[in-house]
């Protein structure tokens, strides 16, 4: 018998019946070609917004837990009408909760992360020769037993525990997209499809803006030892291959250009110049599960004065952080103010690491387009400039071309594809 495969599918990959009949197909195909099959689907098309616009129609601060039991209705929903397209192609399909399926997460409801998977449901339901379907996103608490979700992009999360846990080689992620790419299809047309990326590079990628793969997912998929492979629902050419970086046979110089216009900056004016000060912030902002991205703090230049802090976020975490930074504000009369019309360009590549100038290459590129740079944070592969939001697709085509990112693999005018960021 063949190995076993793990698929997941996209919500646009389940938006309407003809997309659930053609995901069941490609899971009958799978299935017929010999190898058991496990898939993964998210809630159809614009499904979690709708709930979400829901939930805020009747309060203004939903509970989380109430939005966990919300959110994962959507999922279980797509699973159940595309196990009923297989059934309907003569191959019997069982679906599964997160919670059925042995998806098992901490607490923290609307960002849960994955503790445990205890498969042994699935593993029962593919020894009787069924095809099974879990719903994404979504698990158990394993202390309060409450339904818990994974945050956006959750899914691909879910999929890659579930290979990971049932000894699957790849998880097959299908979307919208036809692979990676160098960059955003809609902000530069010929951008180049990638057909290997290294985890690094793509954890990199993951992190500053690129929406193809989920962060959590790509590290879960690295730490476990899971390539995925990442291609389209529309067709069978292949797509994007993300491996270990031993498995990698050579690091360009610059692999892609990502971006976010997510991003939000908030400055802490006249921090106190004491030491604790920067641990207290970090701690609070923890607390409050909000995530921070980069951070800058100037030094006071005469005794007396004193320092600004500041930090990016998630735009939609402006609310928390606020909160969270207001009794330590009120306490040490620091003041608060944000701007959420923030963006980030960031250059990955592994090839960075042994090559001088990419740093000189990108602050003259973007000074040359007169895109101001707000904030500036690097790793050994990556280089991120905050930017102002309206400029964030000049700096994209900018610094694409500046490093001839183009490419023959460039995107087919027949190849449909959505978000990439």
């Amino acid at each position: 018998m063949a190995d076993l495969v793990v698929m997941k599918f996209g919500g646009t990959s389940v938006a309407g019946p003809e997309d659930i009949k053609r995901a069941a197909r490609r899971i009958v195909a799978a299935r017929e070609d010999g190898a058991p099959v496990v898939a993964v689907l998210s809630a159809r098309g614009k499904t979690t917004d709708d709930l979400d616009r829901m939930a805020h129609e009747v309060s203004e601060v939903p509970d989380p837990r109430e939005m966990d039991m919300l959110l994962s209705v959507g999922e279980r929903i797509s699973c159940a009408l595309c196990a009923m397209a297989i059934n309907d192609l003569g191959h019997s399909a069982v679906s599964l909760t997160g919670s059925q399926a042995g998806i098992v997460t901490d607490s923290s409801h609307t960002k849960a992360r994955i503790l445990d998977v205890r498969a042994d449901r699935i593993r029962d339901a593919l020894g009787e020769d069924r095809i099974v379907l879990v719903a994404g996103f979504q698990g158990v608490s394993g202390d309060s037993r409450d339904v818990t979700t994974l945050g956006r992009g959750g899914s691909d999360t879910t999929a890659v525990a579930l290979a990971a846990a049932l000894g699957a080689p790849v998880c097959e992620i299908y979307t919208d997209v036809a692979g990676v790419f160098s960059a955003d299809p809609r902000i530069v047309p010929d951008a180049r499809k990638l057909a290997v990326v290294s985890f690094e590079e793509m954890l990199e990628m993951s992190s500053s803006g690129a929406g193809v793969l989920q962060l959590r997912s790509v590290e879960y998929a690295r730490n476990h030892g899971v390539k995925i492979h990442c291609r389209s629902s529309f067709n069978d050419r292949p797509g994007t291959v993300v491996l270990g970086e031993q498995e990698t046979m050579e690091h360009p110089l610059i692999t892609a250009v990502t971006h976010s216009t997510g991003e939000a900056r908030v400055t802490l004016k006249g921090v106190p110049d004491t030491p604790g000060i920067a641990g207290r912030v970090t701690t609070a902002l923890a607390d409050a599960n909000v995530n921070i991205d980069m951070i800058i703090q100037n030094e006071p230049v005469s005794e007396g004065h004193r320092a600004d802090m500041s930090f990016t976020v998630p735009r939609d975490d402006i609310p928390s952080a606020q909160a969270a930074m207001e009794p330590i504000a009120q306490e040490l009369g620091i003041e608060i103010a944000t701007d959420p019309a923030m963006g980030k360009v960031s250059i990955v590549g592994a090839g960075m690491k042994t090559h001088p100038g990419v740093a000189a290459k990108v602050f003259t590129t973007l000074g040359e387009n007169e895109i101001n740079i707000e904030m500036i944070s690097t790793s050994p592969i990556r280089i991120s400039c905050v930017v102002p939001g309206d400029r964030v697709p000049d700096a994209v085509r900018a610094l694409h071309s500046a490093f001839n990112l183009s490419g023959d693999d460039s995107i087919r005018p027949d190849e449909p594809f959505g978000p990439f960021s």
